[in-house]
């Protein structure tokens, strides 16, 4: 059976909506061998954007690798990870990799953990090393394995944004920029999950990867693509639902992708076989999508200094510039103009706010809305 709204996780086919000129342009980016940086909040649907692309390729002359790197720590974790799934996605079985891997790299030692459940992955450790390899000798490896296959490689990398907290991390993204440059049968799309960082590592002129290929940052989905979506999965679901009633919901979340699909979901659980969506359902079910994160949201807040919970404050309340003004420090006691620059790049930091045209905003519309009723 069919999940009428899915949340929390990237969502497939029936469950994806809008996105088309994003679909185009990536999917081009990926025919034609140019590296794409995909910048957005987390659980705005870059991953599922990326699934997307990638389930809907020709795969006749391209070879898709995808890999996440969220529990790589260094620098040779991720040569592990990389060269591991590298190999994995582009041979059909494991002996058949475990050949290449030996032709490609010299002196592994592998080992192969064969699961009891036969619906889980096969695990492999390499064995990569500073000892055995050096960077540019796996970093190339994809190149290599391209050529001979005669195929051009995507390799899509999920949570990028971990390379930027390894030790010695600029020399390390300066290791994997000079070599992926001059690769010319493999592509890198790089996404992540924390936008503070991924921004840093890509729009700041003085880092390795500023310019490194096509940047696309990720809107808001159209309210009229997630009107259509949102009536016809009512509709299947034997409900009711209107597009002014449907058009609410984005506007209760502010078309943040994952809101809109969880408040979906539970209007929809609140709804009777054969009923409608009424106001007062939508009132209390945005009550529940409160409640249902509001645990979340006090551990992101917890660690905040008072300080820092005054410029939040300020923020919700409707002030997004101007926050050097006598008027506006004292009325939040944020202290000192130099204060006021602390506060901005801590909560930043934190992916708690983000500035956009020299503004500040909360990053999450649903933890703002709680913050309002909280404090």
């Amino acid at each position: 059976m069919r999940k009428s709204f899915v949340y929390g996780v990237a969502v497939t086919d029936y469950n994806f909506t809008g996105r088309k000129d994003e679909i185009r342009r990536l999917k081009a980016n990926f025919e034609g061998g140019i590296n794409t940086i995909l910048i957005s909040p987390r659980r705005y649907g870059k991953t599922s954007l990326v699934d997307y692309v990638c389930r809907n390729m020709d795969k006749s002359d391209i070879i898709i690798v995808r890999l996440d790197i969220f529990g790589c720590k260094t620098e040779y974790d991720f040569y592990n990870a990389l060269v591991a799934a590298v190999l994995k996605q582009t041979a059909s079985k494991v002996q058949q990799w475990m050949d290449e891997a030996r032709d490609f790299l010299t002196r592994l030692t592998p080992k192969i953990g064969i699961p009891l459940d036969p619906t889980s992955e096969i695990t492999i450790s390499l064995g990569i090393t500073p000892e055995t390899h050096t960077p540019e000798e796996i970093l190339n490896l994809v190149e290599q394995i391209a050529q001979r296959k005669q195929r051009h490689i995507v390799v899509c990398i999920d949570e990028f944004q971990e390379v930027g907290e390894f030790p010695d991390s600029k020399q390390v993204q300066g290791r994997l920029r000079s070599v992926w440059q001059h690769h010319h049968d493999a592509s890198y799309c790089l996404f992540g999950s924390k936008r503070h960082m991924m921004s840093t590592m890509f729009l700041n002129r003085s880092m390795p990867f500023y310019q490194f290929g096509d940047l696309m940052w990720l809107g808001k989905i159209p309210t009229a693509d997630w009107t259509d979506y949102i009536v016809s999965h009512f509709e299947e679901a034997g409900r009711h639902i209107t597009p002014d009633m449907a058009a609410k919901i984005c506007d209760a979340v502010d078309r943040y992708p994952s809101y809109v699909q969880q408040l979906a979901s539970i209007v929809l659980n609140h709804v009777e076989q054969g009923q409608s969506v009424t106001k007062d359902i939508l009132t209390e079910s945005v009550a529940d999508v409160i409640q249902a994160n509001e645990a979340l949201f006090m551990q992101q807040i917890e660690p905040l200094t008072v300080y820092q919970m005054n410029m939040m404050r300020a923020i919700v309340s409707g002030i997004h510039d101007g926050f050097n003004e006598k008027a506006v420090r004292s009325q939040f006691d944020l202290g000192s103009p130099s204060n006021i620059v602390r506060l901005r790049d801590a909560l930043i930091e934190k992916d708690l706010i983000y500035s956009e045209m020299k503004k500040l905003y909360v990053t999450d519309p649903v933890l703002c809305l709680w913050f309002k009723r909280r404090f």
